[in-house]
């Protein structure tokens, strides 16, 4: 019994001490980035996005005489109008601008100004000539603070509002990691106050299976579905422009074809082949990754945006923009998300520093009312500084990779002449990705395996049996509406 004490003893030296220990580490020595924690360096600020704030509403849903009502039956109280020693000095119109009292239940609050009315029955203070709190609906307070969030900017999506107090806690804790030196000249370049965007479109709402327009008929007058195939095979498959491509259908296979028609049939192929793209079960894993790259649209530099799920490398999200903002984000995250039915545990979106991504996840949260909720594990730079870009550097570099062979195929058609024609080319380039490309990490087969296409003998057989599932899925929609 006296060693077994005596052991313990020692064992709650030892704890003593290594808490000490690590309380002195914690305190004076400087570790490393921990393990999923955001960068503290205030060059990133601008790239974080806040939580949301506190909205407070003004919306007064009782009426004045429900109220009266209320008090009567709950209080057993009886509210009756003023009881006024002279003549009734508030004017007959006025009326509450809470519960819409009439003037029999007002009186001044500040004697002989009269600038100020109270009301009776809800106890409301409010101007009689101009009163802005009520005419708002909500206000949006800082978390932080409780500070009235003040507007700033006006952008092309969103409203920018933020919090004006120096005193808020937030910024002062930001002040503290800036150098007092520089933050004088270069204060621009750090975000410090609280700011919240306020989204005036509902992304959430859009058409997700938006098609082209003035696409062609299937019905061949001049050429037959076989030819239909062999152009999107040294189109897609190949990456040739249209030009080579009737080209190529002429030395090779002596078939005479102008490049509209082959743009004409590419564009066919895409309304088709999109929805059974958009709507297949890809099996998804828990790990998603996500990258925009850019593009140019008749000169004017356009955006394509990526998701691909880790595990089978598929691309389940795509978008074409125009701009780099986070409407077109949340398109491409609702067409990934569109294939689960809810989150998978331990789930995981990882994309760079881009604060694209993070306000995406935000909105979604907002709209699911909490049911999709889930962080960005943001990979920042190009060097691993820190523990979380150590970690998860390879899946970043997966969807750089697929960047790289996207722009492999682009690269030759020296950018697009409209959005359209930027539109029904990724679709069909996701549908060869996905469905008939060989990948060397998948044995050199195709990520996804459909039975119907092992039966085609050739690639330009297999474009036409996609075309055909596509059709399957757009007649199955259609019935299920």
């Amino acid at each position: 019994m006296n060693i077994i004490l005596y052991l313990l003893q020692i064992i709650q030296y030892q704890y003593k001490i290594i808490s000490q220990l690590f309380n002195f580490i914690c305190r004076y020595i400087p570790l490393k980035q921990w393990v999923f924690d955001d960068s503290h360096s205030p060059k990133y600020q601008k790239f974080k996005v806040d939580k949301l704030p506190k909205i407070i509403s003004y919306k007064q849903e009782w009426d004045w005489q429900d109220l009266i009502c209320y008090y009567e039956k709950r209080y057993n109280k009886t509210i009756k109008p003023v009881f006024r020693h002279g003549e009734c000095n508030v004017p007959e119109h006025h009326r509450c601008l809470s519960c819409n009292a009439p003037f029999q239940y007002l009186m001044w609050n500040d004697g002989k100004r009269q600038s100020q009315l109270l009301c009776k029955v809800c106890q409301s203070h409010f101007s009689p000539d101009s009163d802005t709190r009520f005419s708002k609906n909500i206000r949006l307070k800082c978390p932080h603070c409780n500070h009235a969030l003040v507007q700033k900017k006006d952008r092309k999506h969103f409203v920018i509002h933020k919090c004006v107090n120096n005193n808020c806690p937030y910024y002062l804790h930001n002040l503290k990691k800036v150098d007092k030196a520089d933050i004088e000249e270069n204060k621009y370049k750090y975000k410090l106050h609280y700011i919240y965007r306020e989204f005036q479109i509902d992304f959430f709402k859009m058409d997700l299976n938006s098609l082209p327009k003035n696409a062609s008929s299937l019905k061949f007058s001049k050429f037959d579905q076989n030819v239909m195939g062999l152009c999107l095979s040294y189109k897609v498959n190949l990456g040739l422009s249209l030009r080579k491509t009737a080209d190529a259908l002429y030395e090779i296979h002596g078939i005479k074809i102008s490049h509209q028609q082959i743009a004409n049939y590419l564009k066919t192929a895409a309304v088709c082949v999109k929805p059974f793209v958009d709507n297949y079960d890809y099996k998804l894993g828990n790990t998603f990754t996500a990258d925009e790259t850019y593009i140019k649209i008749r000169g004017v530099k356009g955006y394509i945006w990526f998701i691909m799920d880790t595990m089978k490398r598929s691309i389940i999200g795509y978008q074409v923009s125009d701009n780099r903002g986070v409407g077109p984000c949340i398109m491409a995250m609702r067409m990934a998300f569109n294939h689960l039915k809810e989150l998978p545990e331990k789930f995981r979106f990882i994309a760079d520093g881009y604060s694209a991504y993070p306000l995406a996840a935000q909105q979604f949260n907002i709209q699911s009312d909490g049911k999709i909720d889930f962080d960005i594990t943001q990979v920042i730079g190009l060097t691993n500084d820190d523990e979380v870009s150590k970690e998860f550097r390879p899946y970043k570099q997966m969807i750089e990779r697929l960047n790289r062979t996207y722009k492999a195929s682009y690269r030759p058609t020296n950018g697009f002449d409209n959005i359209d024609g930027a539109n029904y080319d990724l679709a069909l380039w996701v549908a060869y990705y996905n469905f008939l490309r060989p990948h060397r990490h998948n044995n050199y087969q195709p990520l996804n395996e459909v039975e119907i296409l092992k039966g085609a003998g050739n690639m330009p057989g297999k474009w036409q049996l996609l075309i055909f599932l596509g059709q399957q899925t757009i007649l199955k929609m259609q019935q299920s509406q």
